[in-house]
């Protein structure tokens, strides 16, 4: 594969801007915990609606290139988005009473099912005709 054809894949813009969002969202959940001992919940939750608001726009508009309006992709985004923050708070919670792992290295764990549940939820429900087109230039 050629890297003019990687780069244009919507799975490289996916992680690409997935790095960028979990910079984002896991920098979010520590400064709260960190600096103003917010608890696990409320500080997952804080990083994700802040990321989820960046990768709404970053997946719509470079990732899949989408045409669309936000407005109308936004539900679809939103339910998969639901669905991953359960898996990843469920993760979470596991790792963190279950396993009895540190917090931080539970939280940075969590992201894993959620970026797997948002990138096929994307790619095959909520950006499907978009992505199909993004892939195929």
């Amino acid at each position: 594969m050629q890297f003019k054809t990687l780069f244009n894949s919507s799975l490289l813009r996916f992680a690409i801007t997935g790095v960028l969002n979990t910079l984002v969202g896991l920098g979010t959940i520590y400064a709260l915990k960190w600096f103003f001992a917010v608890g696990d919940t409320p500080a997952n939750a804080v990083g994700y609606v802040i990321g989820v608001t960046f990768s709404l726009v970053m997946n719509s508009r470079w990732t899949f290139q989408s045409r669309e309006s936000l407005l109308n992709i936004a539900p679809r985004y939103l339910i998969v988005i639901v669905i991953a923050y359960l898996a990843n708070l469920g993760c979470v919670h596991l790792f963190i009473k279950v396993v009895q792992m540190n917090s931080y290295l539970a939280q940075a764990l969590g992201t894993v099912p959620y970026t797997a549940i948002t990138y096929l939820g994307s790619r095959w429900w909520v950006f499907r005709r978009d992505a199909i087109a993004a892939d195929a230039s």
